[in-house]
C-alpha cells in the first residue's frame, strides 16, 4: 500500500512544532531590543514563522488524512476477507510466539 504513513513523518511534524515554539520564544525574549538590523531579522522571522505554522498545519492534516485512509482501507479489507485476515493474524501471532520462545 503506497498510502501508508512512516513514523518519521509524525516525528518530523512534532520536531518542526518544537522549532517554531523555540523561535517564538526567542522573538518574545528579544522584543525589548531595538535596532535596525534586529528589527529586520525579527520581521523576517515572524513572517517565516507564520508560513511555517501554516505548512505544519497542512502537513499534519495530510498525515491525519492518510492515516484515516489507511485505517478505512484496512477495515474494508477485513470486512471483505474476514477469514484471510484471521489466518494472517494467527500466522503473525505464531511467528511472534516462536521468536519470543527462543529467548
Amino acid at each position: 500500500m503506497n498510502d501508508t504513513i512512516h513514523p518519521s513523518s509524525d516525528k518530523l511534524v512534532s520536531d518542526l512544532k518544537l522549532v517554531v515554539a523555540d523561535a517564538e520564544e526567542l522573538l518574545k525574549i528579544t522584543a525589548d531590543q531595538a535596532g535596525g538590523k534586529i528589527g529586520d531579522v525579527r520581521a523576517r522571522l515572524t513572517e517565516r514563522l507564520v508560513l511555517a505554522k501554516e505548512r505544519i498545519a497542512d502537513a499534519e492534516a495530510a498525515l491525519i488524512d492518510k492515516t484515516r485512509k489507511a485505517a478505512h482501507a484496512t477495515d474494508d479489507y477485513v470486512h471483505a476477507h474476514p477469514w484471510e485476515s484471521v489466518g494472517v493474524a494467527a500466522g503473525v501471532a505464531f511467528l511472534l510466539g516462536l521468536l519470543a520462545g527462543r529467548r
